[in-house]
């Protein structure tokens, strides 16, 4: 692992630790050349996720990208840090266990949404104006009419 302060690659590795509920491996980290001390987190990865995007362009998946988009939903709403990473693993599973190399950025979204739904209702419908691309006020009544429809 390179050194985030110096450009080094002998990092050693000082201390590992089981982190988010064991889907992750938290290492403690210091660097001989400078002394500094860092950590990692290391996750499992079952494969490359491609996200299609609606203009056809492709890119490579990125969870920290997921993970801001729902952190930014749930900003100053009652849900702790450990809920949103369980949000983010869970969606990420659900992308990697559909077996497929590329997935389309809106069944990304709706997921979000979903779940986001599940999660918090204020979170859901700020993430779903911008993901629906609300306009105007009536664009929020049309849609909050039809959170009331739904079973």
């Amino acid at each position: 692992m390179r050194c985030p302060f110096c450009g080094r690659e002998d990092t050693q590795v000082k201390d590992s630790r089981p982190a988010e509920e064991g889907v992750a491996i938290r290492r403690r980290r210091s660097c001989p050349h400078c002394g500094q001390r860092f950590t990692t987190i290391e996750r499992v990865q079952l494969r490359e996720l491609a996200v299609v995007k609606s203009d056809g362009k492709r890119e490579p998946f990125e969870r920290e990208k997921l993970a801001r988009s729902i952190r930014i939903a749930l900003n100053k709403r009652p849900v702790d840090a450990e809920r949103i990473e369980q949000v983010v693993n869970g969606i990420v599973r659900q992308l990697e266990a559909s077996g497929e190399a590329e997935v389309a950025s809106q069944e990304i979204g709706e997921l979000v949404m979903e779940t986001l739904k599940a999660v918090d209702a204020v979170a859901y419908v700020r993430f779903a104006s911008v993901y629906r691309n609300f306009r105007e006020a009536k664009d929020f009544e049309t849609f909050l009419g039809s959170l009331g429809e739904t079973p």
